[in-house]
């Protein structure tokens, strides 16, 4: 016995899991997979179901991974037919196959090509490849004979190529013959003007009103259900339509003959065609999973090899397609393997519980499950429940009944590979007895070192909890000033039905409630009390704690961010003071080197006295630059650069009267500018595009390229601007004015007045 009882899926929602992923299948392969999905105990075989569906949701979310998409037919009947010598699959069936077998081969090719390092269970490398060759072939033969349409096409095979032709002309022979008869019928007032020839039998006739069916010679083949109109075929084409309906019995003949045919050669093939279907299936079966674990955002939990059940922000699938939940944080372990849980009515006791079944079964059916990825679940040989009213007519059973029944079973074949889910244990019968038989079993349970999650009112239960060892109290929190349940379980302490509390907000009269806390006794009120108080002030301490996490999380951050801004900051000035060293060995070289030149000049000139002053002037120079400078070297030197400014350019064009053009003698006898004019003629374009810049970096651009052009003689070049404002067009041209160079607008056909020509 794996589950306990036999409608478990019913009694923990899975049912709906089931339909879900039923409706997430594209095939009624896939659909037949998800029926036979089952509770399982073996550990590899979970393992393998999960990181198989983990590793085709990490394929799926990967945007760089185009995963096929194609349609999967049922063909499994009509290719079992054709095992039998004659039989054969008709035009549609084998349209249908041929669209299936496509999109197997697609998938092959792309598990195939992908990366076995990174997919190593999907990535199927070439141990299918004969596979996929034979599913080619398949494909190939039926492309043969099918046009793209499932038809069957004129080209699969010379006879029928012939036939159809011959039935084509026959056709054409007959209608306009038909036509001309039905012309001459309408001109003659026999047939009404709107009436077209139409078949009856196979056989074109042209429909009559039963007054003139004598005034058109031929054959009636049909009277319509009023009797209004006679169908006649004139005798003129009766001929003719014996010559199709022979062309057409050909035409079937040839048909069977080639799909027989074409059957034949496919049953060598039908070991490959069922991998590919069994590939197909269960790719659609594993997508499906995929993709409700998307809608629920599921995971893969650690599967621990000890028994345990840590849930962290786990939800319930079912629950939250309806409406907003609170996550569920739970942890039974060796120590606490046992969690008795209590509270108020309606405050989430029950939805604990049937939360922790659903994601277990869920987990051992190889499905992915909606929690935090550092939560923890371990596999269990058996899943056993009470839950719900299992009062039965049939075998004459009572609710309490059914629980015993229930009862017995736990005690009997629990043991330390057991998880149980005993919703309101002990309920059904006289609280005292029922509560003194539910410790009982509990007691026997706990000896059999079983894991489980139990729901209760009874504070015998809660006791048997504090002082138990490998059993803890848990509460569902409620907010006992706004008396409204807060779905969180707290574990650690019992909880307290709020039972006065509850029945005072409904209006229950003071009086009943002073009676009913009378009878109970002061020493069970203070009692249940005290369950509230404690909830009240972990409920404060919690808060506090989370708020003291919330807060060094905050300095954490910003502790990083400074140490990151520290190290950035150490970094600069580090590369500040290697460059300032730099500089200033830089310019230690050239003020040595001016000295030395100072004193050799000095040497040389000897008593000429000019001489000698111009060479102390150049080293009095040389040492006001140098006091200018800052001894560390860290000076921001920008200043001393020219802006690339708008200003700067202008300034240009204000001294470009100082320039003088070099010769061309001078520029050839220096390689370095030969070189240099080289390599600009070499990679010069002949347009230059200023659409979309700014008027300064436009300007910018215009200078260099224009320098560019007269530099290796462009001849004739464009600039498109573009016609906009104006802005950039009269920018350019009076640029080009300084510089006393002709232009023009485009041609017409080439921009107009948005481009610029230049001659350079």
């Amino acid at each position: 016995m794996s589950v306990y009882p036999e409608n478990i899926e019913q009694k923990i929602d899975f049912t709906t899991i089931r339909t879900m992923l039923a409706g997430a299948c594209t095939s009624v392969l896939g659909r037949e997979q998800v029926e036979a999905i089952t509770f399982l105990t073996d550990r590899a075989a979970i393992l393998s179901l999960l990181r198989e569906a983990d590793e085709l949701q990490r394929i799926l979310s990967d945007g760089s991974l185009d995963f096929p998409r194609g349609d999967i037919e049922d063909v499994r009947e009509a290719v079992g037919r054709i095992r039998i010598e004659g039989l054969y699959l008709n035009e549609q069936e084998l349209h249908d196959l041929r669209k299936t077998l496509d999109y197997a081969a697609r998938l092959d090719t792309f598990f195939r090509s992908l990366d076995a390092n990174r997919f190593p269970i999907w990535s199927i490398g070439d141990r299918q490849q004969a596979t996929g060759d034979r599913i080619q072939d398949i494909v190939r033969i039926i492309d043969h004979v099918l046009d793209p349409y499932g038809q069957l096409s004129d080209s699969a095979s010379p006879e029928l190529h012939r036939i159809r032709k011959d039935l084509r002309q026959a056709q054409g022979s007959a209608n306009r013959a038909l036509l001309g008869i039905l012309h001459q019928a309408q001109a003659d007032g026999y047939v009404d003007k709107d009436v077209a020839p139409t078949m009856r039998e196979g056989r074109l006739v042209i429909p009559v009103s039963p007054t003139y069916k004598r005034k058109i010679g031929g054959i009636v083949h049909d009277e319509s259900a009023t009797g209004k109109t006679v169908y006649i075929e004139p005798q003129q084409v009766v001929e003719a339509n014996n010559h199709i309906r022979e062309l057409e019995g050909e035409q079937a003949r040839e048909r069977i003959r080639i799909l027989q045919e074409v059957s034949g050669q496919l049953r060598v093939y039908m070991p490959s065609v069922k991998e590919a279907e069994a590939l197909l299936a269960h790719v659609d079966f594993v997508r499906a999973k995929v993709i409700v674990a998307q809608q629920q955002k599921a995971i893969m939990p650690q599967v621990s090899e000890t028994p345990i059940i840590d849930l962290r922000q786990a939800v319930n699938p079912i629950l939250a397609q309806k409406k907003e939940v609170v996550p569920l944080d739970i942890k039974l372990k060796q120590e606490n393997r046992v969690l008795v849980i209590s509270g108020p009515n309606a405050g989430g006791k029950s939805v604990c519980l049937k939360t922790v079944g659903l994601l277990q079964y869920m987990m051992q059916c190889g499905l992915l499950v909606p929690l935090r990825e550092d939560s923890q679940m371990s596999i269990f040989n058996k899943l056993m429940i009470d839950i719900g009213d299992e009062q039965s007519i049939d075998d004459d059973l009572s609710t309490y009944s059914s629980h015993l029944r229930n009862m017995k079973a736990f005690a009997r074949y629990a043991d330390e590979k057991t998880l149980l889910l005993i919703d309101e244990f002990g309920t059904g019968t006289e609280p005292l007895l029922g509560g003194a038989i539910a410790e009982a079993v509990l007691t026997q349970l706990v000896q059999q070192q079983a894991f489980g999650v139990i729901t209760t009112h009874y504070t015998n239960l809660k006791h048997f909890a504090e002082v138990t060892e490998g059993v803890q109290n848990g509460a569902m929190l409620y907010d006992r000033g706004q008396l409204k349940p807060l779905f969180q379980l707290s574990q650690g302490q019992a909880g307290s039905s709020f039972a006065i509390e509850i029945a005072r907000q409904i209006g229950l009269p003071e009086t009943i409630i002073a009676q009913a806390t009378e009878l109970i006794g002061s020493e069970h009120i203070d009692y249940d009390k005290s369950l509230q108080d404690i909830a009240r002030d972990k409920r404060y301490w919690e808060n506090k704690r989370q708020n003291i996490r919330q807060r060094e999380k905050h300095l954490e951050e910003k502790i990083a961010y400074y140490e990151t801004e520290i190290a950035g900051l150490k970094a600069k000035r580090k590369e500040v003071l290697a460059k300032a060293q730099e500089e200033a060995a830089d310019l230690l070289k050239q003020s040595n080197a001016t000295i030395e030149r100072t004193i050799r000049e000095i040497k040389e000139a000897k008593a000429d006295k000019v001489r000698t002053r111009a060479a102390r002037a150049r080293l009095e120079a040389m040492k006001d630059r140098v006091a200018e400078r800052p001894s560390s070297g860290l000076k921001d030197r920008s200043a001393e650069r020219p802006s690339s400014g708008l200003k700067d350019k202008k300034q240009v064009l204000r001294d470009f009267k100082d320039l003088k053009p070099v010769a061309k003698s001078i520029a050839i006898q220096n390689p370095t500018v030969t070189n240099t004019i080289r390599q600009r003629k070499l990679h010069f374009e002949r347009t230059l595009d200023l659409r979309g810049l700014r008027v300064d970096e436009a300007l910018e651009q215009t200078i260099a390229y224009i320098d560019d052009a007269i530099m290796v003689s462009a001849g004739e070049v464009t600039i498109l601007h573009g016609t906009g404002t104006g802005a950039l067009k009269q920018l350019v041209r009076d640029y080009l004015k300084k510089r006393k160079l002709d232009f023009r607008d485009g041609d017409i056909d080439h921009g107009g007045a948005g481009v610029t020509m230049v001659d350079c």
